[in-house]
């Protein structure tokens, strides 16, 4: 879970490499973002060879879907997953991605959300 102050790594190649979460945007006095929540990030580290090209600059706040957390999950299948980090994707205000990939997997439910997009782009899709 996610809350406002955590460091999140960002998984795509928009040039951002580590960001923190200013404000969760899942509810109304949500106090913790899950797998699938919308936060507002700011981005507090860049990728070293890609800066020049960078889609987004140190400093500025961005949009972000929180797609790893390291909390450990139950399915209704008795099935447990977790992750060794947090990861966000980075968005825009209309909700696409920023980047044109995603790197590593994302788990299955953001297939059955509004940001199926990002589910296309990622190259492995958790059960």
């Amino acid at each position: 879970m996610i809350q406002i102050g955590t460091k999140v790594r960002v998984s795509d190649n928009s040039g951002a490499r580590y960001a923190s979460c200013i404000k969760i945007l899942s509810g109304s006095k949500s106090k913790y973002a899950k797998i699938g929540d919308k936060i507002v990030v700011s981005i507090t580290m860049l990728r070293a060879k890609r800066r020049a090209q960078s889609k987004v600059q140190k400093g500025k706040v961005a949009y972000g879907i929180l797609v790893r957390s390291k909390i450990t999950k139950r399915s209704l299948k008795n099935s447990y997953t977790s992750h060794i980090e947090n990861s966000i994707v980075l968005i825009t205000q209309q909700g696409k991605p920023i980047g044109s990939r995603v790197v590593g997997s994302v788990p299955r439910q953001l297939r059955y959300t509004k940001f199926m997009r990002i589910a296309t782009l990622a190259s492995g899709i958790l059960k």
